[in-house]
């Protein structure tokens, strides 16, 4: 190497770290807020909807609008609004911690998913154009991606180690040293990449798309208390539809649209779409769904589930530093890796069926192991494969559209997720309460909460009594579960056949 690159060579480096560095914060807010639901959930007397909706926030905002900023990226400059993404992660996540209401909270948590939306299209955007060749993008991206694996494998026992030492608002609390650290770095090493187009933001076209997803979702998830025929579940379902029409006649006729739906006639785009939001639906889940379960019903504390996690999260991690690179090497055979990602995620979630009230881990890791190479497998191929199907200025974009999908899969996941499963143990609650010596007010009030998914007795009962409920309510959430797990299993295993369907593995 010439001495005289050196120092570009350092100081693009270094740039890449401070990049993933910031990147790291998004993705583990995704998995450390989890091990700590079950203390949010006590500590702000909320229910599994509510729960819902902490996780749900996050990736609500992110999903919306991460399109929007993938356009800001190419029009303002990425290394711009990557540094304006940091410092609105950094000071949201202090409102975070600093909550002291469930309202608080999601209002904190909204703000947080919008500013990690930023980061995370315009890092990704950024990788790809700091690199040149396309062997050193498949190395920066592999760093990208593994990174993201790192905080999520990281999450879960980092979470339960600071819920269990200092309470769920320090989960918070470590992103701001990591935020102000990557500020201060980012700002001191020479300017990152310039606007690569001058075009006018779509706010026409990001209303009508953040309100149908909002809408979809609180559908969702409000149908888990309310029931599928209430009157504002229907209602949000047909405002969601209303609303994804308009959004799709807008961008139709947008000179400048949001999503731009000419991307969708490159069918390596739709590809890449369809396999992540069909593995992430199942993913996220599933995750939401464990903590759960391995807190409310198997009594774990926070540092011992998310070291249970750590099967799913390390597995994800060490897959996603090796698909890409595989990707790179296999040519046109990333789809194959993909599909084989889908089937993996598909039987991992199988796999989970076999969970029953008390199951050690010997039942389940290998579960999590399938689904964790799955996962990385469908992920990182796709993600190779798109960002080398369209124009160099449109990588932002393309980076959007491929992050929305994979968020709006999680987004649904979690919210259908948690309502079967929810809406089983309502429905079972009754008859599985009939035999206990519950006087009938405390009964009600039992079935009332429980219902609404406080899943842990209250303490006004005696111990005894206490014991007798979640003995009852355990194997009713299990059974929901499988329910859940099935619905995710077939939804992943389509993904298996979007190569043939989509591709037809033709030159494209």
């Amino acid at each position: 190497m010439d001495v005289t690159t050196e120092p570009v060579v350092a100081r693009r480096g270094l740039r890449l770290v401070f990049v993933c560095l910031g990147l790291f914060m998004v993705y583990l807010d995704t998995t450390i807020v989890n091990v700590a639901l079950p203390e949010i959930q006590r500590d702000l007397d909320v229910g599994v909807s509510g729960l819902q909706w902490v996780f749900d926030s996050y990736v609500l905002t992110f999903a919306c609008f991460l399109l929007t900023a993938g356009r800001l990226g190419d029009v303002l400059g990425r290394g711009r609004v990557f540094l304006v993404g940091l410092a609105g992660f950094t000071v949201t996540s202090a409102a975070c911690a600093l909550s002291t209401s469930i309202e608080a909270l999601l209002v904190s948590r909204f703000l947080q998913g919008a500013f990690g939306s930023v980061m995370i299209t315009t890092s990704l955007a950024l990788v790809h154009t700091m690199y040149s060749s396309p062997r050193e993008r498949a190395r920066a991206v592999s760093v990208w991606a593994g990174i993201g694996g790192l905080a999520l494998a990281t999450g879960p026992v980092l979470g339960g180690v600071l819920v269990e030492q200092a309470d769920w608002p320090s989960i918070f609390w470590l992103n701001i040293p990591i935020g102000l650290v990557s500020i201060v770095a980012l700002l001191l090493l020479p300017s990152l990449p310039k606007a690569t187009e001058s075009r006018h933001l779509d706010l026409v076209g990001q209303v009508l798309f953040a309100g149908a997803v909002a809408a979809l979702t609180y559908g969702l998830i409000q149908a888990s208390t309310d029931g599928w025929t209430a009157g504002r579940v229907l209602a949000s379902f047909a405002g969601a539809g209303v609303a994804a029409v308009l959004f799709l006649w807008w961008e139709w006729r947008c000179a400048e649209p949001m999503l731009p739906l000419g991307f969708f006639r490159n069918r390596v785009v739709v590809f890449a779409c369809a396999v992540n939001f069909l593995v992430f639906y199942g993913l996220f889940g599933a995750m939401f769904l464990l903590t759960l379960y391995l807190q409310s019903i198997n009594g774990l504390s926070a540092t011992e589930t998310g070291v249970r996690f750590l099967a799913l999260s390390v597995t994800i991690a060490a897959g996603s530093l090796i698909a890409p690179r595989l990707a790179h090497r296999a040519g046109r055979g990333y789809a194959y890796l993909s599909a084989l990602g889908a089937l993996l995620t598909g039987v991992g979630l199988l796999a989970l069926l076999r969970l029953e009230v008390g199951s050690g881990y010997d039942t389940y890791w290998w579960a999590l192991v399938l689904l964790g190479l799955g996962i990385a497998f469908a992920m990182g191929p796709a993600t190779i494969a798109l960002l080398g199907s369209v124009e160099q200025d449109r990588v932002g974009v393309a980076a959007g559209v491929s992050q929305t999908f994979r968020q709006i899969g999680g987004v649904l996941g979690v919210a259908l997720s948690g309502t079967l499963a929810l809406q089983h143990v309502r429905d079972g609650l009754p008859g599985a309460l009939s035999g206990l010596p519950l006087p009938p007010p405390v009964r009600d009030k039992l079935i009332e909460a429980v219902g609404s998914g406080r899943l842990t007795p209250s303490n006004e009962l005696p111990a005894p009594l206490q014991a007798a409920v979640t003995s009852r309510v355990g194997p009713l959430l299990v059974d929901g579960m499988a329910v859940s797990f099935t619905v995710g299993a077939c939804i992943a295993l389509v993904g298996v056949l979007t190569p043939l369907i989509v591709l037809g593995m033709k030159k494209n």
